[in-house]
């Protein structure tokens, strides 16, 4: 599943979501995806954003990512601009010098469909798939998993805040699902909408602080 819209109009902010199945909000109604649901809070705290414009499908990787984009039919600019990559890149075993390759790659396109202006753009940290029933039954080393998946995040970290781009962390509340089966939706792995509802609080105070001067 993959989205491309750009239905914007009047003075609402239009909004980039960049990533794989976590942006998309798989096994999730699409209302529900934590861009649709930070675009609702964001709006419940007046500031009007618009239906977000999703590039993103499931299993992508950061080169899949970078090469949609290319192929894509996109605005020139956008007012924001979130990215969640990587996840992909881990389950498969990649490089993780490659992933900071093409990360860099990634996050200098994301600022550069915000129109350059590195404070319009958010990114997200890598989830912990392996606290989900289905990592804890995948047969592979959960705390493995865990620790991969934080070395994918400080190297997303590392290069986000080396442009001075918002960096927000939602991997401690992934990690929750392990305790509690409401944040998982009816796959076993990805988010439910109440976990997507928890990223979007997460991302909100960085949004509005740019955005609400």
């Amino acid at each position: 599943m993959d989205t491309i819209q750009t239905e914007q109009s009047g003075n609402q902010l239009s909004y980039l979501a960049l990533g794989d199945s976590y942006t998309i909000g798989e096994a999730v109604p699409q209302d529900q995806s934590f861009p649709s649901q930070l675009a609702a809070a964001a709006n419940l705290q007046n500031l009007k954003i618009g239906k977000p414009t999703i590039v993103a499908t499931t299993g992508w990787t950061t080169n899949e990512l970078q090469t949609a984009i290319k192929s894509s039919s996109l605005q020139p600019k956008y007012d924001m601009v979130t990215l969640l990559i990587g996840v992909n890149n881990q389950y498969r075993g990649y490089s993780i010098d490659t992933y900071r390759t093409e990360f860099k790659d990634l996050l200098q396109t994301a600022i550069a469909y915000a129109g350059g202006n590195t404070a319009h753009v958010f990114v997200v940290s890598i989830p912990d798939w392996g606290a989900t029933p289905f990592g804890k039954q995948s047969g592979r080393n959960i705390a493995e998993i865990a620790k991969e998946i934080d070395a994918f995040n400080a190297v997303n970290r590392e290069e986000t805040l080396k442009r001075s781009v918002s960096y927000i962390d939602i991997t401690p509340a992934s990690r929750n699902a392990a305790t509690d089966s409401t944040l998982v939706a009816g796959d076993g792995l990805h988010p439910s909408g109440k976990m997507y509802q928890d990223w979007a609080a997460h991302i909100l105070p960085s949004v509005l602080a740019v955005f609400k001067k």
